[in-house]
């Protein structure tokens, strides 16, 4: 049975909040739909997140971060998200491409790195994904050769969030095509390597202003001390590492972006009249903003109680990530696409930002291991727990437990005593 976990917010989580929602309220909303429909990086936003030490809140202090962790990465995730999703993931997939220096880097790759991505002068990303793998994390064919020294890097990464504003990305590349469990290994690639290159930026759905790149290295050579944790072997680690931090990430741009379109129909309901009254008044409408907020509310803090779990070393933290990324960002798509029926005619016009929020809420679903994916990772972890604690056997009287199906062998548990000494 998994303990419970206490959620803790700081006085440093708060002003992070804060912070997060006077720059969201300057440099976010005016420009949101500008920037999506010129598909235009937010630079301002982020040069102003940076300014205020932002960029290190998962980063710890000895590396120039302040250490408030997961929670705080997903507190302002949340209030950037709300105002405007894309630049909830630009912000976000800074974690991402950093996570795998705080999990598997060496102590001078991360004295190496790591501060610059606290102060803002590195921006991240996370080239994992290829054409023909996507969720199959282990059918990766970009191939890294080793050399007298150095390392070789040839193929080509799909979907590469943040690829082209990116100074340093996480790269994950096959070294030993014949072996099954370290058959990946991590590299450190800077975007001035010669041989890396921005060979697309895709024409996306949704979060235009964060660039989703195909990510070209045609013979990018690097040394020895670019092979994250210093060892062949580790990526497949790294990355499921990465992967368990990082999906608190994407659950909370999905908690801000069910936020922001709650809100934005919230008000749109209130102020919108047919038949001589708001749509508030009617029953049908009320029935679907109180599900969104009970969603939200639910998908929030489900993010918390996963922040809490990453931030206190929780090794049961896998099962909960998957929960909280299926769950909030199946919210998010839910949540979105009633605000568009609440605002009828005018949620599908580009006229009303409600549109954005539905755009850029689809991607929540797919990247960062598809929503699928993480109903199998659930499921098997639920399974996997069962096993340490046998409801049939310790709670089930004996003459039921045939019902389950066959014959079921009885632990020697209390329960079970005291039924044998009834018969």
């Amino acid at each position: 049975m998994q303990p419970l976990q206490n959620i803790i917010f700081t006085d440093a989580h708060q002003k992070w909040r804060e912070m997060a929602r006077e720059i969201a309220i300057k440099h976010l909303l005016p420009g949101a739909a500008k920037h999506d429909q010129e598909a235009s990086y937010n630079e301002g936003a982020f040069s102003a997140a940076a300014e205020a030490g932002m960029l290190g809140i998962w980063i710890p202090k000895a590396y120039g971060g302040s250490e408030d962790g997961i929670t705080g990465l997903a507190l302002v995730v949340e209030e950037f998200s709300k105002a405007d999703p894309a630049f909830g993931v630009a912000f976000a997939v800074n974690a991402l491409g950093s996570i795998p220096l705080i999990v598997g880097g060496t102590e001078e790759q991360k004295q190496k790195y790591l501060p610059r991505v606290a102060s803002g002068e590195a921006a991240c990303a996370f080239a994992l994904s290829e054409k023909f793998a996507g969720s199959d994390a282990g059918g990766l064919s970009v191939r890294a050769e080793k050399g007298d020294g150095t390392w070789t890097i040839r193929g080509e990464k799909k979907w590469t969030t943040n690829g082209s504003r990116a100074d340093i990305i996480s790269c994950f590349a096959v070294t030993d095509p014949e072996s099954r469990s370290r058959r990946i290994s991590a590299f450190i690639v800077e975007k001035d390597d010669p041989g890396f290159a921005i060979k697309k930026i895709e024409p996306s759905m949704g979060i235009r202003s964060v660039p989703v790149c195909e990510t070209s290295y045609d013979g990018v050579v690097l040394s020895d001390d670019r092979l994250l944790g210093g060892k062949p072997g580790l990526g497949f680690k790294h990355s499921m590492m990465t992967l368990d931090l990082a999906r608190p990430g994407v659950a909370a741009q999905a908690v801000g972006t069910a936020a922001g379109a709650l809100e934005y129909a919230t008000t749109y309901a209130t102020r919108r009249r047919q038949f001589s009254q708001p749509i508030a008044g009617f029953q049908m409408v009320q029935a679907m903003l109180a599900d969104m907020g009970m969603q939200t509310e639910a998908a929030r803090w489900l993010v918390y109680l996963c922040a809490a779990m990453a931030d206190s070393g929780s090794k049961k933290v896998t099962k909960i990530a998957a929960m909280s990324k299926c769950f909030a960002t199946d919210t998010a798509v839910k949540v979105a696409t009633d605000a568009v029926q609440i605002f009828g005619g005018y949620g599908f016009m580009e006229d009303y930002p409600i549109a954005k929020f539905y755009r850029d809420a689809k991607i929540l679903q797919i990247y960062e291991g598809t929503n699928q994916v993480q109903r199998i990772v659930i499921a098997r972890n639920l399974v996997k727990e069962s096993a340490d604690f046998d409801y049939l056997s310790d709670y089930i009287p004996v003459e039921t437990q045939s019902t389950f199906g066959g014959e079921y062998e009885i632990a020697n548990t209390s329960a079970a005593a005291a039924a044998a000494a009834q018969d």
